[in-house]
């Protein structure tokens, strides 16, 4: 890879986390989606030479599970749910040039041979672990077969993950108290032989491999206290009939007929099967290598980008930091191939401030969307420009039709419509006439700033210069009134709407990566040639077709009454839901490979018991408690997770010192409104003074803040 800013003259790939196939796509899964595909595009609009590429994730004990359950082969119904997110995503304008599946032949092999690499390198080793067992049902317990309490943070955990709590990977063996969740007994611990990856022969690398990544800070800074942790090896196998297998010696895998049981007997090779995340990212290298062999390596090699210098980048949620900065690169550089040049992590999506919950129906599902016929660049312009990349983002029907209606409709579509309506009524189409230095320069500013944007990895800015220039449009329209000039001044009227033509597209293509459909359609209007997806930055500039036709409106106002049905819709399908469900269930989306949200559950047994000491309402009127702006972000040097705000509440600025260096990125927290305790004694931390207490929720730290629009400065009551 090179460390030049985008374009590169080397190929780019940009992956995103491997679709679990195991249930339907809802928005909390299209955030990864759409992301990564309008980072594709935008590289490719700077002029990178880039592709995308995925495929779904077919193993794992989840498959396994409900397959069991619906009494159908396993791979059949991963099959299933593939084939129906290959329908999904291109109706999202998600295209990915290539979409394979973890179970083909092509990634079967090149997983096999990366192992095998691996294994003659001197990097895996066996050792016997103690795996969950059910005496009743006479089996091992892979992963989510067993379910008990996280080591770590005491939180609920499965047999991999704890995916309710700290979030951290764990191994075979170490979640205590299990429990079996094919018979709901108690599971017991026996001994059993598995194979290792030596993970913390890595420390070294990993610590400069995170020192030179690119992306979000969430993804650059929480592995580190892993490392400083001390890395733990990786059991890579698993006692499963469904996976990839253990390659033998001789090279060939063996195909499972029967499920492994019993107890303390000796385990060789042809018994294991991979773990799911050893398979699952090479998937990343096997779909480019597809791609490549279909258009051929002239046009893209994929040995290049994985092998040599290529630009990778991968788009995940934030719930599998830990496999894609740690497990993975360490494996790509045991095994000889390139590692990311940037990862990008997300946050989560809530539901009118609650967390996902697909038992509870609490979603609003991919299909659910498109049945409502939205175009599907609405939520795409939705989830990319809500909040900071790595940022939580809250999802109701009432905050996507002020979006919508207030940038897209009155923003964006009012300035094409009317700059390309009353340019097609006066002069048939484009005016003869210069753009005017005003509108180059800030067309150009606009450039430099979506160039900005995606050297920074921030999709929003990609949409926000947009939708500025957009707004600039308007103002220069509205300042110019041209149609006031056509008959007393007619050649500054021309150059007034000539001006106007060439904003117009310059948004179009500056908004492509985000919006496509529409920016294609503004493409088509203004009578230009082929696709929009072919235009760079530069064509911003670029002179208008001389005529077009009459426009027609691209974007559409959301209705007041529509959104109150789709949100009591919405609350009926929650209702129900609760009403046939345990209050306690807490289900998590996180699946082994999923890019998707965890769901957040809001159920009082996840929650910090309260207080029993009162305070009285004296007590409360001595806390000063204001609303405040952060002007001001950095890292505290040497500090993991502290880092130096300054704040401003209205009076004066205060520097403040928060625990958030790893939560939030610190680049996109400028000009975000916080709630700030003014009346906090002053502190020094690692050197730093902080007067003042940032209030945010949970472990996530989710900065607190005002629904309306309060001054900065002003008192909480």
């Amino acid at each position: 890879m090179s460390r030049d800013e985008f374009p590169t003259d080397v190929p780019a790939v940009v992956t995103c986390g491997l679709p679990y196939a195991n249930g339907d796509l809802h928005i909390g899964h299209l955030r990864s989606y759409i992301g990564a595909d309008a980072f594709n595009r935008a590289l490719e609009t700077l002029g990178q030479q880039s592709i995308y590429v995925c495929g779904s994730d077919m193993h794992g004990t989840p498959v396994a599970v409900n397959a069991e359950e619906q009494g159908v082969d396993p791979e059949d119904f991963a099959l299933e749910w593939h084939r129906q997110y290959e329908e999904t995503f291109p109706q999202f304008n998600v295209e990915f040039d290539n979409y394979g599946h973890t179970h083909d032949e092509t990634n079967t092999e090149l997983t096999q041979e990366i192992v095998r690499t691996l294994d003659e390198k001197g990097y895996i080793y066996e050792k016997e672990i103690q795996v969950a067992y059910d005496p009743e049902a006479d089996q091992y317990l892979p992963d989510r077969y067993v379910e008990g309490t996280c080591p770590y943070c005491g939180a609920k955990a499965r047999g991999d993950e704890c995916d309710e709590g700290c979030q951290r990977h764990l191994e075979p063996g170490e979640v205590e108290n299990p429990t079996s969740t094919i018979t709901g007994n108690p599971a017991e611990y026996r001994d059993r032989p598995h194979k290792f990856f030596e993970v913390s022969e890595f420390a070294d690398f990993l610590t400069g491999f995170l020192d030179d990544l690119e992306g979000t800070s969430n993804a650059r800074n929480q592995p580190r206290q892993w490392i400083e942790d001390g890395l733990q090896d990786w059991c890579i196998t698993r006692d499963m009939d469904w996976g990839i297998d253990y390659p033998g010696e001789d090279g060939d895998s063996v195909a499972h007929a029967e499920q492994r049981n019993g107890g303390g007997e000796t385990a060789d090779e042809s018994d294991l099967v991979l773990y799911v995340w050893v398979d699952a990212p090479i998937e990343y290298i096997s779909s480019t290598k597809q791609y490549s062999e279909r258009v051929g390596a002239d046009e893209y090699d994929w040995e290049r980008v994985w092998k040599d210098e290529g630009e990778i980048v991968h788009v995940i949620g934030r719930d599998i930091i830990q496999h894609h900065t740690i497990f993975w690169p360490a494996m790509l550089e045991g095994a000889g191939y390139n590692t990311p040049r940037g990862i990008a992590a997300h946050g989560f999506i809530t539901i009118n401030g609650k967390g996902l919950s697909t038992s509870r129906n609490r979603a609003i599902w991919a299909k659910e969307y498109l049945e409502e016929g939205f175009h599907p660049d609405l939520l795409r312009y939705y989830l990319t420009t809500t909040g900071g990349f790595q940022q939580d983002v809250d999802f109701s029907w009432e905050a996507f039709q002020e979006k919508v209606n207030g940038e897209l409709v009155g923003t964006v579509g009012n300035f094409w419509y009317r700059s390309l309506l009353f340019a097609y009524r006066n002069y048939e189409g484009t005016p003869d006439a210069s753009v005017s230095e005003e509108v180059r320069e800030r067309i150009e500013d606009a450039i430099d700033d979506v160039r900005e944007s995606v050297n920074d990895y921030s999709m929003r800015g990609v949409g926000q210069a947009a939708t500025r220039l957009a707004q600039f449009g308007n103002e220069y329209i509205q300042r110019n009134e041209p149609w006031k000039l056509t008959d007393d001044e007619p050649e500054r009227a021309a150059q007034v709407i000539r001006d106007c033509v060439q904003i117009a597209k310059a948004v179009g293509v500056l908004i492509e990566p985000i919006a496509p459909g529409k920016a294609q359609a503004l493409w088509t209007q203004l009578g230009e040639e082929g696709d929009i997806t072919d235009a760079h930055l530069e064509d911003a500039l670029e002179a208008p077709p001389r005529t077009f036709d009459e426009p027609g409106e691209l974007f559409e106002q959301i209705e007041d009454d529509r959104v109150a049905e789709l949100t009591e819709n919405l609350e009926d399908r929650i209702a129900a839901a609760d009403s046939s469900s345990p209050a306690t269930e807490a289900e998590t989306e996180s699946d082994d490979t999923d890019a998707s949200e965890p769901e957040r559950m809001t159920d009082t047994e996840d929650l910090e018991a309260l207080t029993e000491e009162r305070i009285g309402f004296d007590d409360f009127q001595e806390l000063d408690i204001r609303v405040g702006r952060i002007e001001t972000a950095d890292g505290i040097e040497g500090a993991d997770d502290l880092a130096r705000l300054e704040v401003d509440i209205g009076f004066e600025t205060r520097q403040v010192v928060a625990g958030i260096k790893q939560l939030h990125d610190l680049d996109e927290l400028p000009g975000t409104k916080c709630v700030l305790l003014a009346n906090m004694e002053p502190a020094e931390l690692f050197g730093v003074e902080s007067n003042g207490m940032i209030l945010a929720a949970g472990e996530q730290a989710d900065l607190l803040t005002t629904h309306g629009d309060a001054d900065v400065g002003e008192k909480i009551r």
